[in-house]
């Protein structure tokens, strides 16, 4: 064998510790080999892959593997050593009804000059999401430190305010006179309990034990039920193969009953006519990208209503810190648990349409992969 045989065999047997999915074809189309990484992306076994045409997975591999045989390029192509495109990506584990997914593609001969083709290819979707969440990640951490310095900085001032109404109230005689410090007092108090709640993810040490997820959205379910007993209707779709998740116990049942309360006071209508409903689902999801990080294994949770869904004009900033869409609503509760499932090393996102909002929520279950 020669030397650069040896180096491509090499580099196939490499290629199964890769987190990326890939195919190695003939001339003709035929797939030789495809790495594990494809395998979990097609759900498909490698013995089912090889030996397909895998024009099935990419419509375009003839013009691919024209422009790369001899003579076939295209003049200003010839000197061209690999492509990458944004092509649709027909797998059986995405493709519903026919409908293809859209993938990023890489392809070139695996040697040069010789009759195979190399393609690289992720699920576009699933980079674009993992730039989102790269980019929320950021954003947050830059947020929460705002908000922990503003929180301080509103602390004292606050206190000193309160201090001089309580000092007026004790001279006062005047009933009416006492009514203005009293407003002072109380709005002072709940200044005070709002800052708190800003202050309250990094007081408190978390407590990392070992979390069935099934017990803490059944607790959640319980609480409410018990606050909203009537049209309220919880679907129970349940993965029993989910782990124990590594985690602290109550700030998970805190992140639920967040989403979950959310989702029952914007079925506020349906309620009443008996019609709410809210799903709860887990999984597994394997080969998880978690801000820009690949896990082998993390657990997915999904909290959808049928309700309204999220008002156009604060879905981009629904995590925000004093974002809300109720008219009573503190805009708190979100924003405590994404910075919760951050601190679990997970993530929230969130997709609305009117009657239907799904909060889904990753958490890794395995160490990142290397």
């Amino acid at each position: 064998m020669d030397s650069r045989h040896s180096s491509a065999a090499k580099g196939i047997l490499d290629l199964d510790l890769i987190t990326t999915a890939v195919f190695l074809t003939d001339s003709r189309g035929a797939v030789l080999y495809a790495n594990a990484s494809a395998e979990i992306l097609t759900g498909l076994s490698k013995n089912t892959i090889c030996g397909q045409d895998a024009s099935l997975f990419f419509r375009a591999l003839p013009q691919w593997l024209k422009r790369f045989s001899p003579g076939g390029a295209e003049p200003e192509r010839q000197s061209q050593d690999s492509i990458s495109e944004i092509v649709n990506l027909y797998v059986p584990q995405y493709s519903e009804a026919g409908h293809p997914v859209r993938a990023a593609v890489s392809a070139g001969p695996l040697i040069r000059g010789q009759p195979t083709l190399l393609i690289e290819f992720t699920d576009y979707e699933m980079t674009l999401l993992a730039a989102r969440q790269e980019h929320q990640f950021g954003f947050s951490e830059a947020n929460r430190q705002v908000l922990r310095n503003l929180a301080h900085e509103i602390k004292n001032p606050l206190g000193g305010i309160r201090g001089a109404a309580q000092l007026l109230d004790s001279e006062l005689t005047n009933p009416e006179l006492r009514e203005y410090t009293s407003v002072i007092i109380g709005e002072a108090d709940r200044l005070q309990g709002l800052v708190d709640k800003l202050l309250e993810p990094y007081r408190a040490k978390r407590q990392v034990t070992s979390v069935n997820i099934h017990e803490v959205l059944e607790r959640v379910r319980q609480l409410l039920l018990a606050e909203f007993p009537q049209g309220l209707t919880f679907e129970r779709d349940y993965d029993v193969s989910v782990p124990d998740v590594s985690a602290d116990r109550e700030q998970l049942i805190q992140v639920f009953l967040n989403l979950a309360r959310n989702a029952a006071e914007a079925l506020e209508k349906k309620i009443k006519d008996g019609t709410a409903r809210i799903r709860l689902t887990t999984r597994v999801v394997q080969q998880a990208v978690i801000g820009m990080r690949r896990y082998r294994l993390a657990l997915s949770v999904h909290v959808i209503d049928n309700g309204p869904g999220v008002p156009p004009d604060i879905k981009d900033r629904i995590f925000f810190p004093l974002v809300t869409g109720k008219p009573q609503g503190s805009g708190l509760g979100l924003s405590l648990a994404q910075n919760f499932i951050q601190q679990q090393g997970g993530t929230i996102d969130v997709d609305s349409v009117p009657g239907r909002t799904d909060f889904s929520v990753l958490i890794p279950i395995s160490e990142p992969s290397k």
